[in-house]
């Protein structure tokens, strides 16, 4: 009862930081019609910016949108919109909320390809670091009794990798076989060093992290989310992914060799 008191707690006290902080941006309307007055036109979507107010986007549209906002705002405010778009993210990313990969593209928009990339690594890094610090306080008696299978297939898995970890770690992270939000959440119940977690996220997702800071880069020209990831993207990945797994592969192999030689001998 304590542990999730104290996760409400958090929750709460994070959630009033980044409401509160919202408060700080000046009126929306009044940025666009200072635009309004300068290029004397108006479009339909300059009055659809008009009722969108700051929210976490849940489709493209709203990406759009809200990326038009904050590019206005950032001319002239460009380090708030820095600590609003780190603190949103953070947010997503502690509290294991689905959506990060907007997020993503909305940093390559905002602030283009190299400076997005790094901050997204960046933040994904400390998020879901904050994620496993927050599960190792709080939560890990009540995500082995919410998904006992689940935990109980990837603690095998981490077991049977365990001279190899990083290596599994990193193979987990570029070919996600169980969600991330859950390898971040599961990741204490199983010992796993924080160090090994948090390198294993900073290198494992830069490459998903990549493709959608990439694609934030031409966002205006995009017409569905499914094009962030084609076929190819999804190859390139996946053979990420297999070179990942071979030095663990490798490692696996050399110990079975000398422990079968060392039996030999004796």
């Amino acid at each position: 009862m304590r542990s999730v008191l104290g996760l409400v707690c958090v929750i709460l006290i994070s959630t009033l930081y980044l409401y509160s902080l919202s408060f700080y941006l000046p009126p929306v309307a009044r940025i666009i019609k200072q635009n309004r007055m300068e290029t004397r036109g108006e479009s339909d979507d300059q009055r659809e910016k008009e009722m969108i107010g700051l929210k976490f986007p849940s489709d493209l549209q709203e990406l759009k949108q809200m990326a038009g906002l904050l590019q206005h705002y950032k001319k002239e405010h460009s380090g708030f919109v820095l600590l609003l778009f780190s603190s949103a993210y953070l947010y997503k990313q502690a509290f294991a909320i689905p959506g990060s990969s907007l997020l993503n593209i909305l940093a390559g928009a905002l602030f283009g390809p190299w400076l997005g990339l790094v901050l997204c690594c960046v933040l994904t890094t400390v998020g879901a670091s904050v994620c496993f610090l927050l599960s190792h306080f709080f939560g890990k008696q009540h995500i082995v009794r919410i998904f006992p299978d689940r935990v109980a297939q990837l603690q095998r898995k981490v077991e049977e990798n365990r001279s190899s970890l990083f290596f599994f770690l990193l193979f987990l992270r570029l070919f996600p076989i169980s969600p991330n939000w859950f390898l971040n959440m599961s990741s204490p119940i199983f010992n796993i060093p924080l160090a090994h977690f948090s390198l294993s996220v900073l290198i494992g997702l830069m490459p998903y992290n990549l493709v959608c800071v990439q694609t934030g880069v031409v966002l205006s020209d995009l017409s569905s989310l499914d094009d962030v990831l084609s076929w190819s993207v999804v190859l390139k990945l996946l053979l990420i992914s297999c070179s990942a797994l071979l030095p663990s592969a490798l490692i696996r192999h050399y110990r079975n060799t000398h422990t079968h030689s060392k039996h030999k001998d004796h």
